[in-house]
């Protein structure tokens, strides 16, 4: 078992290494035409499995397309991984999509509609 500060900076090298791969290796056809960004990488304590957490901006279309062809180069990232990270064993690669910006934008556009609707009501009470 893997100490948390070892885990820690395996899963911050893999990040890295797989951001590089997005911005120059397996963004091609396979991948898909939605803007992909790796938002976090958890790796488990035994240090064989990862799960790389993506951020996809794009059309539900694009984004479906850009998960399969993730889903797809699995095995082409982990030997990736393989050659560029020393490791005893490079861990199991699994993408999940991060809809947490999404979420968090439509949390924020929420509470802007709120103070909207609550200060048209308060110069509305002003005005009587």
């Amino acid at each position: 078992m893997a100490t948390n500060r070892r885990v820690e900076r395996v899963a911050e090298l893999i990040k890295r290494e797989v951001s590089q791969m997005l911005l120059n290796g397996i963004k091609d056809d396979r991948v898909g035409t939605g803007m992909v960004s790796v938002t976090d990488v958890d790796v488990s304590g035994d240090l064989q499995h990862a799960k790389i957490f993506v951020s996809i901006y794009g059309t539900e279309e694009a984004k479906a397309e850009t998960m399969a062809g993730l889903k797809s180069a699995t095995g082409y990232v982990r030997s990736e991984l393989g050659s560029r990270v020393r490791l005893r064993r490079t861990p199991e690669v699994i993408f999940v999509e991060d809809d947490s910006i999404e979420r968090g934008t439509n949390v924020i556009s929420l509470l802007n509609r709120i103070r909207d609707e609550r200060t048209a009501s308060s110069q509305e009470d002003a005005l009587e």
